[in-house]
């Protein structure tokens, strides 16, 4: 049936009336929106943020390496070298030397991050083979707080010179602690190479080779 053009409308805005109020009585509330004045909003800087460098080890005071002689090390071999690197420390260092890297022995490799003024760690990193480890100790008669470890380095010309590496710890216990940890990574670092036939030997897995001699105190 016909109806005029000003009938239909009406009867269309009736319908779209009814069908919103049923929508109106289904929908769900919706939260409080609060607008705030341009004014008010404070802007957050673009700079992105820069995530802090995090380590797992112990906070030390790298003393330095010397250079050493010989390939059989014993019970007291490092003293000398310590004792070196420990009166070059004092006559450098003021009333408190803060620590100034992190050692971080896992097996296969040690690591030791330098860190900053402030205590934080930086990008610079010293790592060390742990296959290439002599010998480690904790035992100084010089200070008993001092971990020592002596590394085979390879020169650019293939030839080898030992030297004797040294850290201060914050306590002994501290000392004792990174030369079990090394015991222990030097312990799975070898059975690892026995497993891959990178070592062959008689003995079993659960010796060290004789080129390798740990010692806590």
């Amino acid at each position: 049936m016909w109806q005029p053009a000003t009938e239909r409308l009406q009867h269309f805005q009736t319908m779209l009336k009814t069908k919103l109020n049923v929508l109106t009585l289904k929908k769900e509330t919706l939260p409080t929106v609060i607008f705030h004045e341009p004014e008010a909003i404070e802007l957050r800087s673009t700079t992105p943020l820069m995530k802090t460098r995090t380590h797992v080890g112990y906070k030390v005071t790298y003393l330095g390496k010397v250079t050493i002689t010989g390939t059989q090390f014993l019970s007291g071999c490092t003293e000398s070298a310590v004792i070196g690197l420990w009166e070059r420390r004092a006559l450098v260092q003021d009333d408190v030397l803060n620590a100034n890297a992190i050692l971080e022995i896992r097996p296969f490799q040690v690591r030791l991050h330098h860190l900053d003024s402030h205590g934080e760690a930086t990008v610079a990193m010293d790592t060390y083979q742990v296959a290439r480890i002599a010998y480690c100790t904790a035992d100084h008669n010089v200070n008993p707080n001092i971990f020592a470890w002596i590394y085979r380095e390879i020169n650019d010309d293939l030839t080898f010179q030992m030297d004797c590496h040294a850290v201060e710890c914050e306590g002994k216990l501290e000392a004792k602690k990174l030369a079990h940890a090394m015991m222990e990574a030097f312990r799975k670092t070898f059975q690892s190479m026995r497993s891959d036939g990178r070592i062959h030997k008689s003995s079993s897995s659960d010796e060290f080779p004789e080129d390798f001699t740990p010692e806590d105190g």
